[in-house]
C-alpha cells in the first residue's frame, strides 16, 4: 500500500460455515496484503439454524444476511463477505454493495457416488436440492428423459452436511454449486458439471460481495482494488432480471451473463412454475455493455421479454 496511513483496522462479518469462513478468510488475505489489520466476526444466521423447511417457506436467502448486517449496523464489524446469490436483490436503507469480486465456476454440479448422470439413476431415485430454480430444471431435463419416478426432495444444511447425507444414502445425487465445491478442494467429489445451456445458473452464482454500510467511504475506497468490474457487469445485468421479477426463493427464477467473443454481453434467463403448472419459459438478449447502467438495461429488456412470455412475479405474500 503506497500510503500507510490509509491503513484500515477491518472486522469482517461472516456465517461459521467452512465455506462461509473460506471466503472471509479469502478476502481477509487479499486485505493484509495490502497492509489493512483484519479479523473476523463469526455468526450464526437464521438461515443457518432453520435447517427442517426450505428457504422459500420461511423467508429467502436474506435469511442468511440478516445478522450480519446488524452487526454492520452497530459497529461490531466493518464489512460482511456474502455469496452474492444469497444477498437480496434490494439492500436494507443505509447499506452498499461495495465490491464484487471475480467470479469462480457459476455453473451447477452434480454430485453421486453412483450415478454419472441423470440417466444413469435408478428406479425411484431421490435428488436432492436445496433450490426450487434447479427443481425446475432438473424436473424439464427428467420429464425429457421419460423419467417420472424420479423424485426431487429438499436439501438443507451447509456444505458439508449436504454431503454427508449424501453419503448416508439418503440421496442418489445431489446438484450444488460447484465454486463451493472447489474452493474448499472439493472438486473430485463432482461428477459432472452442467454446462448453462443445461442448467441455467442463479444470478450471482460463483460471485461474491462485499457488503458495507453506505457512509462508511473509507472502506469502499480500500476495497476497490479487489473490484472485478467484468463480474459485476453480469451480475449487475444478472441481478436486474431478479429485482424486477420479484426475485426471492419462492419463484424457480435463472439468470445467467457471459461475455461473447464479439464483446457483447448475452444475458439468459429462465422461468419456472414450482407445481409444474406452466412449461419453462427461456428468453435471451445481448448489448454492448460497460457500465453498471447499460448492464441494468439489458437486465429489464430481458425482464420485459419473459413478462411477454408469460411469466409473472410471485403473488404478494398477505
Amino acid at each position: 500500500m503506497s500510503d500507510s496511513t490509509s491503513a484500515l483496522a477491518i472486522t469482517i462479518a461472516t456465517r461459521e460455515s467452512r465455506l462461509a469462513l473460506w471466503q472471509a478468510e479469502h478476502v481477509k488475505a487479499l486485505l493484509e496484503a495490502r497492509g489493512h489489520r483484519v479479523s473476523l466476526l463469526g455468526m450464526t444466521t437464521l438461515g443457518d439454524q432453520i435447517l427442517d423447511r426450505s428457504l422459500s417457506k420461511v423467508g429467502g436467502k436474506g435469511l442468511f444476511v440478516k445478522e450480519l448486517e446488524l452487526a454492520l449496523e452497530d459497529g461490531r464489524a466493518d464489512i460482511a463477505v456474502h455469496s452474492l446469490k444469497d444477498v437480496p436483490m434490494d439492500l436494507p436503507p443505509g447499506f452498499a454493495l461495495a465490491c464484487v469480486m471475480e467470479r469462480e465456476d457459476p455453473r451447477d454440479a452434480w454430485v453421486s457416488p453412483h450415478c454419472a448422470g441423470l440417466s444413469d439413476l435408478p428406479s425411484n431415485a431421490i435428488v436432492g436440492t436445496s433450490s426450487l430454480r434447479r427443481l425446475v430444471l432438473l424436473r424439464a431435463a427428467l420429464s425429457a428423459l421419460g423419467r417420472d419416478d424420479v423424485r426431487i426432495e429438499p436439501l438443507r444444511g451447509n456444505l458439508d452436511t449436504r454431503l454427508r447425507k449424501l453419503d448416508e444414502g439418503q440421496y442418489h445425487a445431489i446438484v450444488l454449486a460447484a465454486a463451493g465445491l472447489k474452493r474448499l478442494d472439493l472438486g473430485d467429489r463432482i461428477r459432472h458439471i452442467f454446462e448453462p445451456a443445461d442448467s441455467l445458473p442463479a444470478a450471482g452464482q460463483g460471485a461474491l460481495g462485499i457488503e458495507v454500510r453506505a457512509d462508511r467511504t473509507d472502506l469502499i475506497q480500500a476495497l476497490a482494488p479487489l473490484v472485478h468490474q467484468p463480474t459485476w457487469l453480469r451480475v449487475a445485468a444478472e441481478r436486474t432480471v431478479s429485482r424486477a421479477m420479484g426475485g426471492s426463493c419462492s419463484m424457480p427464477l435463472a439468470a445467467y451473463a457471459d461475455w461473447r467473443s464479439d464483446g457483447m454481453l448475452q444475458l439468459h434467463a429462465a422461468w419456472g412454475d414450482p407445481d409444474g403448472r406452466h412449461a419453462l419459459l427461456q428468453v435471451d438478449d445481448r448489448a454492448a455493455v460497460n457500465t453498471l447502467a447499460e448492464a441494468e438495461a439489458l437486465g429489464q429488456r430481458v425482464t420485459l421479454a419473459l413478462r411477454a412470455a408469460g411469466a409473472h412475479p410471485p403473488p404478494a405474500e398477505t
